[in-house]
């Protein structure tokens, strides 16, 4: 079979229209998917009315995967399954609800950060819900060859909770124990792809604190000159989520982020699982990383 690849925006993405995902996939047909998502970084399967562990198995055609690393927030039947909700039980709202409101790339606070992320809408929002991603080779394209040759080789601090609002709205306990399972970690801050040997820019906003071996004032200002370049808007796409959407983005290539663009009166529902595989960073040591 032959996927139909429509495009989704100038900047990254693009729709595949011909799929089924509720049935195995062969490997000529995952090899079809792996080729697009390296070709686009995100991909769209539109009408996908599937099942956890469908979901789940789509995602191991495609790669290793293993239980969410946050694991409180964990499918409580697939533990391989993140769950991204504003859904109460009772009178609590779920901690999940505001989460990915900054961007960024998954689990890039690790030293096993997230190769691919699969997400599927089960709700949203009739209006908002929206997530949007940014190329991150386009931004490291469109630096100047100075500025390039500035960062290749530079090291960033990532730090789960770095920037996190209303932080102390969730509950303490879980807080203290994921800290202490994801200490900071050191990224390089040009990453090159392993399949395509494209360079991407690997800092976010909502993770990356400081460039190692710089003071906080030397490394304040190039952050803040890289946060706001590497989301231009023509490096973008904004996609309107519809239920039984699923999208499949490549945390080595794109930052993405939950738009703040609905209240939470009606319900959003995700789930989301995660391809695992590159290792990179290393452990913070404050004493030999100091600047």
């Amino acid at each position: 079979m032959t996927l139909d690849v429509v495009p989704l925006s100038y900047g990254v993405g693009a729709e595949i229209r011909n799929i089924d995902l509720s049935m195995p996939l062969d490997k000529d047909t995952a090899a079809e998917v792996k080729k697009a998502w390296n070709d686009y970084h995100v991909l769209l399967f539109r009408d996908q009315d599937i099942t956890p562990e469908q979901h789940l198995a789509f995602t191991k055609a495609l790669g290793p995967t293993e239980p969410y690393p946050l694991f409180h927030y964990r499918h409580p039947d697939v533990p391989e399954i993140f769950l991204l909700s504003n859904m109460k039980t009772g009178e609590k709202r779920s901690e999940t609800a505001d989460a990915g409101r900054a961007w960024h790339a998954d689990l890039s606070y690790t030293t096993n950060p997230a190769v691919g992320s699969i997400l599927r809408c089960i709700k949203t929002p009739d209006v908002g819900g929206n997530t949007m991603f940014a190329n991150q080779h386009m931004a490291f394209d469109r630096l100047s060859p100075t500025y390039q040759k500035m960062i290749e080789g530079l090291e960033a601090v990532h730090q789960l909770f770095a920037k996190t609002k209303n932080l102390d709205k969730l509950n303490q306990k879980e807080v203290a124990d994921l800290k202490a399972a994801y200490p900071p970690v050191i990224q390089p801050m040009v990453r090159v792809h392993p399949e395509s040997g494209k360079k991407a820019l690997y800092v976010s906003w909502a993770n990356t604190t400081q460039i190692v071996g710089m003071t906080p004032e030397e490394s304040k200002g190039i952050l803040e000159y890289l946060f706001e370049h590497q989301t231009t808007v023509e490096f973008t796409y904004r996609h309107a989520w519809r239920p039984n959407d699923i999208l499949m983005w490549d945390n080595r290539s794109v930052l993405h982020m939950a738009v703040s663009d609905n209240d939470h009166v009606q319900d959003r529902l995700m789930h989301r699982t995660t391809i695992i595989g590159d290792s990179s960073g290393r452990l913070l040591h404050p004493k030999q990383d100091a600047a």
